[in-house]
């Protein structure tokens, strides 16, 4: 797995906005990230947010950002709009459900899909909840803590 971008927020846009506007916290895009068993990533909207939460890190593919953007003609998004924690390249991450799986020396337990939700089409482009279904990213568990680096 290549790390291609890391990004997080101090507070939530469509988490919790359900009826409401998305909130406008932005995304920071960092050259690393601080991992903490059993937490989440120092500095993130759901760091401490509960115990064993199931998504203390989330991954997202850019190969399949870049499919979803190429069919809805959303060519100059960034996957961060997509506000998942970790960009990833050459692994399938669907796969890792229900395995435990390294990077750069940090333990994770892959927990579940990140299933799109209906702001996905407002964040991408109309139809991107739906392009999204079955591959929306990874919602993963930390076991080890460590710092996670970007790495072409």
């Amino acid at each position: 797995m290549i790390v291609r971008g890391l990004f997080i927020s101090p507070g939530h846009n469509f988490f919790g906005h359900h009826g409401q506007e998305a909130g406008k916290n932005p995304l920071l895009e960092v050259d690393d990230l601080e991992c903490v068993a059993g937490r989440g990533i120092r500095g993130d909207r759901f760091f401490d947010y509960k115990e064993d939460y199931k998504g203390q890190i989330t991954f997202f593919s850019s190969e399949v950002f870049a499919e979803v953007c190429r069919t809805l003609n959303a060519d100059e998004k960034s996957p961060a709009v997509a506000r998942r924690n970790v960009v990833t390249e050459g692994i399938d991450l669907n796969a890792l459900i229900g395995k435990r799986f390294t990077v750069q020396d940090i333990e994770f337990e892959g927990v579940c899909e990140c299933k799109p939700c209906y702001w996905m089409d407002q964040a991408i482009a109309p139809g991107a909840e739906e392009a999204l279904k079955g591959r929306g990213g990874l919602r993963a568990r930390i076991l080890t803590s460590g710092v996670l680096r970007v790495r072409g």
